[in-house]
């Protein structure tokens, strides 16, 4: 039988061959299509963006919720999805591997783990272990889908470029195929990570109006994704019009 997915992780590897893509990410299956109509060539989930559609705050989502999402993401669009998986909803190498299995039998074409255990870092070493037990769950399948390996450090206030760079270069050689490290906006500090782990992509994520996809593009960043933010924005407006019936009687 043929796999419906192959395309699109064909297409997905390629984005990241040279160039810089936008790398959205939406929360449903209408904001998927939207930005499908839009000309996006790929699109990444948001657990945040996940979590709040179910009432629920970041970080409280459950791998099943998460599958499920996942599952109507790439149903809902023709385009590659990559997921935001967190830490693979598990401490353990052997849950990382049944997490990891299940979330590429969705049909997404990338995701991500994270050296972030919901509470501390995970040190260098087990963050290591975990992100080759993400490849070796890949590479069982025998699919082509993307690994990206996730320094969370300055998300978490640990704001420590060589720890990053340590990192990141860790999980390169673990077999992670895209390297992102989020909250970094330091245009030397960006370049200092695209030279770091060359020549695997790097992803940033857009953090204030003050970044662009074409200044990052000059700095050798490969994809540049949305993380919360659409959702954010989204919610936004949701209270803003929510409040103004609350509060006037009017929208």
């Amino acid at each position: 039988m043929s796999n419906p997915f192959a395309a699109r992780r064909a297409a997905f590897r390629a984005l990241h061959a040279g160039g810089c893509f936008a790398l959205p990410n939406p929360w449903d299956a209408g904001g998927a299509r939207r930005l499908e109509k839009l000309g996006f060539k790929a699109l990444a989930s948001t657990s945040a963006g996940a979590a709040w559609s179910l009432g629920k705050d970041d970080g409280q989502i459950t791998r099943d919720e998460v599958i499920g999402h996942l599952r109507m993401l790439c149903a809902a669009t023709d385009l590659p999805v990559n997921a935001d998986f967190e830490n693979g909803f598990s401490d353990t190498v052997e849950g990382v591997v049944e997490s990891v299995t299940l979330a590429i039998n969705t049909g997404v074409a990338g995701l991500s783990i994270e050296d972030w255990s919901g509470s501390a870092l995970y040190d260098l070493p087990t963050a290591v272990e975990r992100l080759k037990a993400a490849r070796r769950a890949i590479d069982a399948l025998g699919q082509d889908v993307m690994l990206v390996g996730r320094a969370e450090g300055y998300l978490r206030g640990v704001r420590d470029l060589g720890q990053i760079l340590e990192r990141l270069k860790a999980y390169a050689e673990a077999g992670a195929d895209c390297l992102y490290a989020p909250a970094v906006t330091d245009p030397e500090e960006i370049k200092a990570i695209v030279q770091g782990v060359a020549p695997k992509p790097v992803n940033v994520l857009l953090w204030g109006p003050e970044m662009t996809v074409d200044s990052l593009a000059a700095l050798g960043v490969r994809r540049v994704s949305t993380g919360g933010a659409l959702a954010a924005a989204a919610w936004k407006g949701f209270d803003a019009a929510a409040k103004r019936l609350a509060e006037e009687g009017r929208l």
